[in-house]
């Protein structure tokens, strides 16, 4: 123990002992004046009329039978209210003393333990009449004493146990503030940290700016964990996709205590990994991001982006930590309607889905390079543009264009394009006119501007 923790407690003893001698003090002089006179009763005058009778009994407790009433009340509520603590001890020594010092009872000693005699306790022979406090009923004036006394005791007790709870509230509030203080700690101290932490690099920057860049997973942060209030939970079966009910731990941060996390972790018990993560990002007191993991990694991102409380965003990553996939309601109506598809930690194909559920527009590349793109131009449900691209210097400019004019759902148009003076200009048109697969109209362009055409079907000319 330490020297402190020792002092203190010798202290409490002291405080205790001085309180208890006081009251002991207390009620013995009390006794003592109550009772005085009554040990020396008043002589009887002679009489030759007859014989001198006996004494009459004392009117109630010598003042030494107070002493020890007073002095065994403070030892046994001492020790019964030593269960209470150092205040218990006084309340218990304090009232027991003072309930033998003014009835001179022994206190918890039933009847028999009165020091009125009866004929058993070398008194005065026979007692009183009908038994008095030798075995049979006490008296009214001493009933009303009694429960007088009986009355106050229960009074100090009354006020001990609420005086007692009173302290284990305090008690419990200040460990409460203490665990909210670390906590509050240890959050600014794993800020700091973190905010100290290097930057991204140049490179990862750039990355994370080119849009055909696969994004990697987002970083975990490293929190502390006692900044988080654990529990257990029980994750019935299918609420994750999982094949059966999981038993969970639970971590929760409610870094401003208003009653709304900001970050919910779900972790395997067993191999403390991280089974699952919620966040409330835009911190208005909902959640609107589900993380789950696989084998400690993540696997795929649910989001809310527009704060409508429902998912809008789907990401799926792979072992690499890469993005593979992300999917995406952009008009809020609960279906999704953009898909983007990543290979080798690049964007591969983007897809987007009209009203109706048809393709509108479709588009591949290679590289990080747009090499094709598929259009609903006419928006009636099909396919009617193809374009495809090519490099110029580090540009991406369009090479060719094949397109359904005749609504045959193949291409009957193709176009070609080519560079001058840094402009993309038409270079040659090719038509199929009755869709049999053979150029049947050859133009050619020069700066953009039609220079020759010519009629290779023979049953087209006129045009």
């Amino acid at each position: 123990m330490a020297p402190g923790a020792s002092q203190s407690g010798r202290r409490d003893r002291r405080r205790t002992a001085r309180v208890a001698l006081a009251a002991l003090l207390v009620a013995v002089c009390s006794g003592c004046a109550s009772s005085g006179g009554q040990n020396a009763p008043a002589p009887v005058p002679a009489s030759s009329a007859g014989p001198v009778s006996a004494p009459p009994p004392p009117a109630g407790p010598t003042a030494g039978q107070r002493a020890d009433s007073a002095l065994s009340g403070l030892v046994v509520g001492a020790m019964i209210g030593s269960f209470g603590g150092p205040i218990g001890a006084a309340v218990g020594a304090t009232s027991l003393a003072l309930y033998g010092a003014v009835t001179g009872r022994m206190p918890l000693g039933g009847g028999g333990g009165s020091y009125y005699p009866g004929p058993s306790s070398g008194g005065y022979p026979g007692g009183y009449p009908g038994g008095y406090p030798g075995g049979g009923p006490l008296p009214p004036v001493e009933a009303e004493r009694e429960e007088e006394l009986e009355s106050q005791i229960e009074q100090q007790v009354a006020k001990g146990d609420a005086l007692e709870a009173e302290i284990e509230e305090e008690l419990r509030r200040q460990e409460e503030l203490l665990r909210q203080i670390e906590r509050e700690e240890v959050t600014g101290t794993a800020l700091e940290s973190e905010s100290a932490k290097p930057g991204p690099t140049e490179g990862e920057l750039t990355a994370r700016a080119d849009p055909r860049s696969a994004p990697s997973a987002p970083a975990e942060r490293d929190l502390p964990i006692a900044i988080f209030e654990e529990d257990q939970r029980k994750i019935p079966k299918g609420a994750w996709g999982n094949s059966r009910e999981l038993t969970v731990k639970r971590l929760v941060l409610d870094a401003d205590r208003d009653g709304n996390p900001e970050l919910v972790r779900f972790v395997d018990p067993k191999t403390g990994m991280l089974l699952r993560k919620e966040e409330d990002r835009d911190y208005d007191g909902r959640m609107d991001a589900w993380t789950s993991y696989e084998s400690g990694l993540v696997a795929a991102i649910e989001r809310d982006s527009d704060g409508d409380g429902k998912i809008d965003e789907w990401q799926r990553y792979g072992p690499d930590g890469r993005m593979a996939v992300r999917e995406v309601d952009r008009d809020g109506d609960g279906v999704k309607d953009a898909f983007y598809e990543y290979a080798g930690g690049a964007l591969a194909s983007e897809r987007h889905i009209g009203k109706g559920g048809a393709l509108e527009r479709a588009v591949f590349y290679e590289g990080r390079r747009l090499v094709r793109a598929e259009e609903d131009v006419d928006r009636d449900g099909r396919l009617d543009t193809w374009t495809f691209f090519a490099t110029a210097g580090d540009k991406e400019v369009v090479a060719r264009v094949e397109k359904d004019t005749a609504k045959r759902g193949k291409p009957d148009t193709f176009e070609t394009y080519a560079q001058a003076g840094g402009k993309t200009v038409l270079e040659k048109r090719e038509e199929d006119k009755n869709g049999d697969g053979a150029i049947d109209v050859l133009s050619l362009y020069e700066n953009g501007k039609l220079k020759e055409r010519q009629i290779l079907d023979p049953e087209l000319v006129p045009l």
